[in-house]
């Protein structure tokens, strides 16, 4: 036997061409569809054509039957129809034909299936997917979490939790294409650990040229208060039973950018209104939170600060709240561990992530931390003066 024989598959249907060998056993047969399928050499035979027919399977298989019994002992009797000391003879040589051949090392077997790719993605799509265990019973049941790879891109992938300001790693690993990757189970009692995730993604292919991606970063606000709703759970393309998906990157969109980017804010918050009335400003508020004098409540809302915004843009809009964030960081320089809780909504985010980026940059000693959930909702930060 030798490469480029054609062969024929003696315990199944099925053929090829000997496309090479593994070890002193496994012979390689390349079929019809281009797969490489690694065969035991005892299983195979050469034919001169492709003529498949049952009779010349028969007799194939009665040649490598005589083969292996070697002591003249009839056809007829390997395949049943003898008697006596013949036909038991034959039998028990049948039996122990697999006696005597070297052992087969499977872990040296390199056959994989290719990866199949679909129309449309080479583009990045990913989500965190929250599929509950048992949806008739809401109240009681546990939920699992999916990291869901919807592209033609192998995907590697850190999912981090935060505490406070620091980030623990719960879990790390590569999805290939159109697949879904099972994270953890969890219960109702970790939802609170769950309120800011992030995730981090590096795409690439296999074996074959492709348009580089930029890397992924991204952090989500989980909504604790979703897991007691039914209706959240909805249906989708990537689970049988209804899912929470929130979107990571969408047609290589990023969803949720980690950083400011100050071009898609000025796209953002670019707008003018008809500039009818005078800006009039309202004094700064703070409330001391009930029963605890060390920690300042601001608002920080535009309604809050002024009597109208008319003849602002959104931008000016913007400036302004930060310029009255830094003069409050400013008046409170010097009482260390004061409390500030600034409540700026919920909203699309940009002006939480652009109080983030102004105390990363101009207040690294400070510490921040989302506010109580409970007292502010998803809507304020408190800073804590260092």
């Amino acid at each position: 036997m030798k490469k480029g024989d054609k062969v024929r598959f003696l315990h199944e249907s099925g053929g090829g061409v000997v496309s090479g060998f593994q070890g002193k056993s496994i012979v390689l047969v390349e079929d019809e569809d281009g797969f490489e399928i690694p065969m035991l050499m005892t299983d195979v035979v050469v034919i001169g054509n492709e003529d498949y027919s049952t009779t010349n399977v028969v007799n194939a298989k009665a040649k490598e039957q005589q083969r292996i019994v070697g002591d003249g002992r009839s056809v007829k009797a390997l395949m049943g129809e003898g008697t006596g000391d013949a036909e038991q003879g034959g039998r028990e040589a049948i039996l122990n034909r697999g006696e005597g051949l070297d052992e087969v090392d499977y872990s040296k077997v390199t056959f994989k299936a290719p990866v199949e790719e679909r129309k449309g993605g080479n583009r990045l799509s990913a989500y965190l997917a929250f599929v509950p265990i048992d949806i008739k019973e809401m109240t009681q049941t546990r939920f699992e979490t999916y990291f869901v790879n919807d592209s033609n891109y192998y995907l590697q992938y850190t999912y981090l939790v935060a505490e406070g300001n620091s980030w623990t790693l719960k879990a790390r690993g590569e999805v290939e294409p159109n697949t879904k990757e099972f994270i953890e189970e969890f219960g109702r009692e970790e939802l609170n650990k769950l309120e800011r995730v992030a995730i981090q993604l590096l795409a690439y292919k296999r074996e074959k040229p492709f348009e580089l991606k930029p890397s992924v970063d991204v952090q989500i606000r989980i909504d604790g208060v979703k897991f007691y709703k039914l209706h959240t759970f909805q249906e989708n393309d990537f689970f049988e039973q209804k899912a929470l998906l929130y979107t990571i990157v969408e047609q290589d969109k990023v969803a949720r950018p980690l950083v400011l980017d100050a071009q898609r804010l000025k796209e953002e918050m670019y707008h003018t209104e008809p500039a009818d009335k005078t800006r009039v400003e309202k004094p700064i508020i703070y409330k001391p939170r009930k029963g605890d004098e060390n920690v300042l409540v601001v608002d920080l809302h535009a309604n809050a600060l002024l009597d109208t915004t008319a003849g602002m843009s959104a931008t000016d809009i913007l400036n302004y709240q930060l310029d009255k964030f830094r003069k409050i960081l400013s008046e409170n320089a010097d009482k260390k561990g004061k409390r500030i809780v600034f409540i700026h909504g919920k909203g699309e985010g940009v002006l939480r992530r652009a109080l983030i980026n102004d105390l990363n940059y101009r207040h690294k000693n400070y510490t921040w931390q989302d506010a109580s959930f409970q007292e502010y909702g998803y809507g304020a930060t408190q800073v804590t003066i260092k």
